[in-house]
């Protein structure tokens, strides 16, 4: 086992160490329906098969919930964020997603939620759908389309704000005894995170199993799994985990800036120490590539509580 100075927090081992993250390019948007159910329907599908840029070409998850007096139209809704490496990609993902998950969804309509460095199309990108039929309006200085589907009309404002200020890439490593404890931290720490505005979660549940580390033995891969993280590897390569740890999640965060990654990561600890070791981690820790990829590092012992 590779050797590092770690703390201790109401006897939950704390490595240190530091989470290495990368800068990204995010938006924010507001998806309303009649009900909540139904917004948050529209972001579950269009913030699906977004866990990692890896393979989804973008991040994205929903942020929170909004009550009817939060929203443009209101009506109840969800504040959707989504995140690329590149313009180009987050425009890509953007137009495609709401056209088939948002457009699509009984009820919806979508409205811009970040003012940033420049605009990203929303209805602007759709409107062609209304087939000349589509209505250009202009509101309180803000321009919207109103496009016709069969449940009465889809309204979505024209444009939405990119920021070049996004981080991607925070994380929290939290070993235990067994899967039962590790998914009890794990589910702790996601219910803490979701607390914290402009922080998101992109893995399924806002927790991943299948951490990785930089290429592998075969050609082409991007990324393979942290052997080092693996219990039943423990053996045979060099390994991280003590006799005791038998399960490890992982939680990865983006956010719409620095202080929101480490805002969550800062609750995300916090809960997990309050749990104890009995009931869900005996140590934590956090991912890196030795500080020379990211820009951004968040250091444990900073965060503690």
């Amino acid at each position: 086992m590779n050797q590092m100075h770690q703390l201790n927090r109401n006897g939950v081992v704390i490595d240190d160490t530091f989470a290495e993250a990368f800068g990204m390019r995010a938006t924010a948007i507001i998806i309303t329906a009649p009900t909540l159910k139904w917004a948050r329907q529209a972001a579950i599908t269009m913030t699906g098969y977004a866990t990692s840029v890896i393979g989804c070409g973008c991040e994205a998850a929903i942020d929170r919930d909004l009550p009817a007096s939060k929203t443009p139209d209101g009506r109840p809704g969800c504040r959707v964020m989504i995140f690329a490496m590149g313009t180009d990609e987050l425009q890509k993902q953007l137009k495609n997603r709401l056209g088939q998950c948002v457009l699509t969804s009984p009820g919806s309509a979508c409205f811009a939620d970040l003012e940033g460095t420049a605009p990203l199309d929303l209805g602007n990108a759709l409107r062609y759908f209304g087939d000349g039929w589509q209505i250009s309006k202009k509101f309180g200085g803000k321009h919207y389309w109103r496009v016709p589907v069969m449940d009465g009309e889809f309204l979505c404002e024209a444009t939405t704000g990119l920021t070049k200020l996004a981080v991607g890439g925070g994380n929290l490593l939290f070993l235990a005894a067994d899967n039962a404890k590790a998914m009890r931290a794990a589910e702790r720490a996601v219910a803490a995170i979701e607390k914290v505005p402009g922080a998101i979660m992109p893995f399924p549940g806002g927790v991943v199993r299948s951490g990785s580390k930089v290429g592998g033995k075969y050609k082409g891969m991007m990324a393979s799994t942290n052997d080092a993280f693996a219990p039943t590897l423990r053996g045979v390569v060099n390994s991280a985990l003590t006799p005791e740890v038998n399960a490890v999640l992982e939680i990865v965060i983006d956010g719409e800036n620095n202080d929101a990654v480490a805002a969550a990561m800062r609750a995300g600890l916090k809960a997990v120490i309050e749990l104890g070791p009995k009931r869900g981690a005996v140590r934590i820790s956090a991912g890196n590539y030795g500080g020379k990829l990211g820009k951004f590092h968040y250091h444990l012992k900073d965060l503690l509580p």
